[in-house]
C-alpha cells in the first residue's frame, strides 16, 4: 500500500498526488461504458420522459431517447439480430446468418459477460481506493466485506440478485423480440416467414402470428421452451396463452417489478430512518406518537388494504398513472415503513445512549448533525439488511395483485398475470406459462433473502442467524 503523506488531505488531493491507479481505472471504465453509451442515453431519456410525462411534458425525454438511438450500442438487437426469416436455403437478417436461437444465445451470453466485467470493474475500483487513496489502513467495513466473502449463502443471494438486476436493466436487449412489437402493439408490425406449403417467403402481421402460436394446452396448440413457432421465431421460454413471447414478457416484467420495489423500499426506508433517528434522539412524546402511528398502520390487514385501495382508485387519474405503478408505490410505502422503522428503532436507541452522543450534545452540536454524522452510519447497516429482505415481499405482493387482476394493468408485462393466465394449463403440455415465471419469482425472493442474511451476518458476526439483530430491534420496542 502507498502511504499518504498527509492522511487529512482531501480525496482529490490524494488522487492528484498519485493519479496513475485512478486514471487506469477510469480508462477501463470508459472502455466498458462507451459501447453502451447509446443505451445509457436512451435509459436517461426514458426516465426523464417518465417523470415529466406525469405533467404532460414528455417531449424532452423523447428527444433524448431519439438522440440515444442515433448512438451505436454494442449489445443490442441491431448489432446482434435474431429476428429473421428462412428463405428456403439460409437464414436472412440474423447475426452472421445463424439460426435465431443461436444468435439470441450469443447476445445473452455477451450481455452477462459484459455485466460481469462491469461488476468486476466496480469491485476493483473499491479495492484501488482502499489500497491507494483511503485515509485509514483499516476500517470496520473491511472486516464486513471479508466476512461476507466467506458467506456461501450470502454469495448465492448476491449472484441471484445480480442475474435478476441484469435481466431488468438489459431487458430490451435480452428479449428475443421487443415489447412494442410482440406485446403492446403487435398488429402494427409486419414480419416475413417461410411458408413450406407455398415454398416461398410470405408476410403477415405479428399479431396474427401470435394467434397461431398461442399455447393452449394441446400438442397442436403449444410452443414450449427452446422451440420455434411456425413462423421461424425462437421462444426461449415458449409462448403465452395469446402467443406472445414468454421470455420477453418475463424480462420486461422484471424491470417493472424491480422499479416498483426499489422505489417503494427506498422511500419507506428513508421515512423509517428519519423517524428512527428522531425518536431515538428526542424519545418521550415523539417516540410514543410514532409507536402509536406505526401500530395503527400495522393493524390494517396488508392484502385487504391493497385490494381496497386498487378497487377504489381503479379508473381514476391516480390509478392510471403509469398503469397503476405510482399508486402501488404509494401503498407499499405506507405499509412497509412501520416494520422497517421498528427494525432499526432498537439500534437507534442503543447508539443514542453512547458516550460520544452525549459528548456531541455537550459541545452544542446541532441535533441534525448529530443524527446524520454520529447516529445514521450505525443504523444504516441494519436498515440495508431489512430492506433487502423486504424487497422480496414487495415483489411477491406485486405479483399477487396482478394474479387477481389488480395492480399493474395490461398490456404492461407483469409476472403475476402470467401465472394467472397459465394456471388452467399447469397439468398440460403448456405447463411453462405459469411454472417458469413462478420459478423466477421464487429464485428472486430467495436471492434477496439470502443476500440479506449474508449482509446481516457480515455486519454482526455474533448474530448466528439474526438473534443479535432481532434482539437489538426488539430491545427498544417498549415505550
Amino acid at each position: 500500500m502507498i502511504e499518504n503523506e498527509n492522511p487529512d488531505s482531501r480525496l482529490t488531493e490524494r488522487i492528484a498526488d498519485n493519479p496513475r491507479p485512478a486514471l487506469v481505472w477510469a480508462a477501463i471504465g470508459a472502455v466498458l461504458i462507451l459501447p453502451e453509451l447509446g443505451a445509457l442515453v436512451q435509459t436517461a431519456g426514458a426516465l426523464v420522459s417518465a417523470v415529466l410525462g406525469a405533467f404532460g411534458q414528455a417531449e424532452l425525454g423523447s428527444s433524448i431517447v431519439a438522440f440515444g438511438e442515433q448512438i451505436p450500442t454494442l449489445l443490442s438487437r441491431d448489432v446482434i439480430p435474431n429476428s429473421g426469416y428462412y428463405d428456403g436455403t439460409t437464414w436472412q437478417e440474423t447475426f452472421l446468418g445463424l439460426e435465431p436461437g443461436v444468435a439470441w444465445g450469443i447476445r445473452v451470453a455477451l450481455v452477462y459477460l459484459y455485466s460481469a466485467a462491469f461488476i468486476g470493474w466496480l469491485v476493483n475500483g473499491y479495492f484501488r481506493y482502499r489500497e491507494y487513496y483511503r485515509e485509514a489502513d483499516w476500517t470496520p467495513g473491511d472486516d464486513i466485506i471479508n466476512r461476507f466473502s466467506r458467506h456461501s449463502w450470502g454469495k448465492f443471494g448476491f449472484a441471484v440478485v445480480a442475474i435478476f438486476l441484469v435481466m431488468a436493466v438489459f431487458a430490451p436487449a435480452l428479449g428475443p423480440t421487443t415489447v412494442d412489437k410482440n406485446i403492446r402493439d403487435p398488429y402494427s408490425y409486419e414480419m416475413s416467414y417461410w411458408d413450406e406449403e407455398a415454398n416461398s417467403v410470405e408476410s403477415t402481421v405479428v399479431g396474427q402470428a401470435n394467434i397461431v402460436s398461442a399455447s393452449k394446452g394441446s400438442a397442436e396448440r403449444n410452443v414450449g421452451p427452446l422451440q420455434y413457432d411456425d413462423f421461424g421465431r425462437f421462444h426461449p421460454f415458449g409462448t403465452t396463452t395469446d402467443g406472445k413471447d414468454l421470455f420477453t414478457f418475463v424480462a420486461s416484467g422484471a424491470r417493472v417489478s424491480l422499479s416498483i420495489a426499489l422505489l417503494a423500499i427506498s422511500l419507506a426506508a428513508g421515512i423509517a430512518l428519519l423517524l428512527a433517528l428522531i425518536t431515538a434522539y428526542y424519545k418521550g412524546l415523539a417516540d410514543l406518537a410514532i409507536v402509536l402511528t406505526s401500530d395503527s398502520v400495522q393493524a390494517i390487514p396488508l392484502f385487504m388494504l391493497l385490494i381496497i385501495v386498487f378497487v377504489v382508485f381503479s379508473g381514476t387519474w391516480i390509478g392510471n398513472l403509469y398503469d397503476g405503478a405510482v399508486l402501488m408505490v404509494g401503498v407499499f410505502v405506507l405499509i412497509y415503513w412501520p416494520s422497517l422503522w421498528r427494525a432499526v428503532r432498537g439500534p437507534a436507541l442503543q447508539v443514542s445512549g453512547q458516550e460520544w452522543i452525549d459528548a456531541a450534545k455537550s459541545f452544542g452540536q446541532d441535533p441534525l448533525v448529530i443524527m446524520r454524522k454520529h447516529m445514521a452510519p450505525y443504523v444504516i447497516g441494519y436498515l440495508l439488511v431489512y430492506s433487502s429482505m423486504t424487497l422480496g415481499g414487495i415483489i411477491i405482493a406485486i405479483a399477487g395483485l396482478s394474479f387477481i387482476g389488480l395492480g399493474i394493468s395490461p398490456p404492461t408485462p407483469e409476472w403475476g398475470r402470467l401465472i394467472s393466465d397459465g394456471q388452467p394449463y399447469v397439468a398440460s403440455i403448456s405447463w411453462h406459462i405459469s411454472l417458469l415465471p413462478g420459478i423466477v419469482i421464487t429464485l428472486v425472493v430467495t436471492g434477496f433473502n439470502a443476500l440479506g442474511d449474508g449482509v446481516r451476518d457480515a455486519i454482526d458476526p455474533q448474530s448466528q442467524g439474526g438473534e443479535s439483530t432481532e434482539a437489538a430491534a426488539a430491545g427498544g420496542s417498549g415505550v
